[in-house]
């Protein structure tokens, strides 16, 4: 293990800083407008804005690598980010920030992607595993870490703006250095919708709901905090705490769904969810010390949710599909991200901040209702399933490429089919009765 951090840790500092500039960018936002009276729509309107644009990148990261290269796209990116940062600090127009909120978000998909190129590229097919957790605990810390800094650093002016980016600096000069040679040029993977809403609902379903709710969750969680009366420092505190939730649920998490009915799992999860948050949606005002127990709570269960969907989805997916699923669940992931802090930040400003919980409870009320485990008729499930459960950077922290680090796909079909421009194949329509369409996962 040592070893291994040692050959990454350039890479690995790098991510560090993006999730630390990031995740900070993205509390400092919210506690910004909130002291300048701006209500909920436009928070979560900028955070939906972040996300709109991790998708676009998602296909426009492909076409500037393949045109200048890793390191030039790279750079390219890590300027354009720390210029679109430092932009929040000279216009105040609510707007040009929505417009900002997307370069930055375009740009980091597009910084992902050459992270993981050159991970994947770096790591033996032994060790990918190891890697796959080193960059995912990298990327927790660096979104842990951003919220701390509020706690040292609890005014609210443009030095903040100006420290993150410092990070997305900084986060330039471990790859602008490098030695190693460029990565293999990387096509995008076909997403075929069609098959995956048909082979895998559930999954998809399951995706999007915690998308919405992530979502929602690191943008206006800082306003729901503030809200409630909580400091800078207090609300850094919260923060932090929820996100640690997130890393910390990843072991437990990997022995439970080896060992349990995955659908049973989601379900579970959801139901366990609606009753945690439920104290947080329907009081007004709770305990400092209670509100974070139950948010502590309500993270684990719910940075749960993804990881969970995405073991679930590979048991029923051919190893030459799991390129294009990951591509699909990204997606699916970040739809539901724009989606949700929209809508959450209506509710909270037309019935007040508890709404960000009251989201979360329909939410999880509404995957308890759609996950079925007795729908599931294992027509595709894959041999070897269930497949050994690998936790996944949840909140779009990561790009399509991420799945060449995922020790359950086979390392030659991922370079087989990220490397080559493959048309989906459209499977025959075979008529089926309702009732079989939705036993599937």
């Amino acid at each position: 293990m040592r070893q291994i951090w040692k050959s990454f840790r350039a890479l690995y500092f790098a991510s560090l800083m993006m999730l630390i500039g990031s995740g900070l960018l993205s509390t400092y936002l919210a506690l910004r407008l909130a002291a300048d009276h701006v209500d909920g729509l436009w928070v979560g309107g900028l955070m939906a804005a972040n996300y709109f644009g991790l998708v676009l990148g998602g296909k426009i990261g492909h076409r500037l690598i393949g045109r200048v290269g890793h390191i030039r796209a790279y750079a390219t990116c890590a300027g354009i980010v720390s210029a679109a940062v430092l932009g929040h600090g000279l216009i105040d127009w609510l707007p040009a920030w929505l417009f900002l909120r997307l370069i930055v978000g375009l740009g980091m998909m597009c910084q992902y992607m050459v992270i993981e190129s050159w991970l994947n590229e770096q790591a033996d097919a032994k060790q990918r595993g190891t890697v796959f957790s080193g960059y995912m605990i990298a990327s927790y810390l660096g979104l842990v870490l951003g919220q701390l800094i509020l706690v040292v650093h609890p005014h609210l002016g443009l030095e903040l703006l100006m420290l993150v980016a410092l990070c997305f600096a900084l986060c330039l000069v471990p790859v602008a250095m490098t030695r190693s040679i460029h990565p293999a040029p990387m096509h995008p993977a076909p997403l075929e919708p069609r098959f995956f809403m048909k082979r895998v609902p559930q999954s998809l379903t399951t995706v999007l709901c915690a998308g919405s709710m992530l979502g929602s969750f690191y943008g206006l969680a800082p306003l729901y905090a503030q809200q409630q009366g909580l400091s800078t420092e207090e609300i850094g505190w919260f923060m932090g705490c929820c996100i640690l939730a997130g890393l910390l649920v990843q072991g437990p998490l990997g022995r439970l769904s080896d060992r349990y009915d995955r659908a049973k799992l989601i379900r579970g999860f959801a139901g366990v969810l609606f009753v945690a948050v439920l104290p947080l949606a329907v009081f007004p005002h709770l305990p400092l010390e209670v509100m974070f127990v139950l948010g502590f709570t309500a993270s684990l269960l719910l940075f749960g949710l993804y990881p969970l969907a995405v073991a679930f989805s590979n048991d029923h997916i051919e190893g030459e599909r799991r390129v294009s699923l990951t591509a699909m669940l990204l997606m699916t992931y970040g739809i539901g991200a724009s989606i949700g802090p929209l809508l959450t930040g209506v509710m909270m400003k037309s019935f007040g901040s508890n709404m960000l919980y009251a989201f979360d409870a329909f939410v999880a009320l509404m995957l308890v209702w759609r996950i079925r485990p007795k729908a599931v008729t294992n027509l595709h499930q894959v041999e070897d399933a269930p497949l050994h459960h690998v936790a996944m950077p949840d909140s779009m922290c990561a790009s399509p490429l991420v799945v060449a680090l995922d020790p359950r796909v086979d390392e030659k079909v991922v370079q087989d089919q990220m490397q080559n421009t493959v048309e989906p194949v459209a499977e025959p329509e075979v008529a089926e009765p309702v009732a079989e369409t939705e036993k599937v996962v």
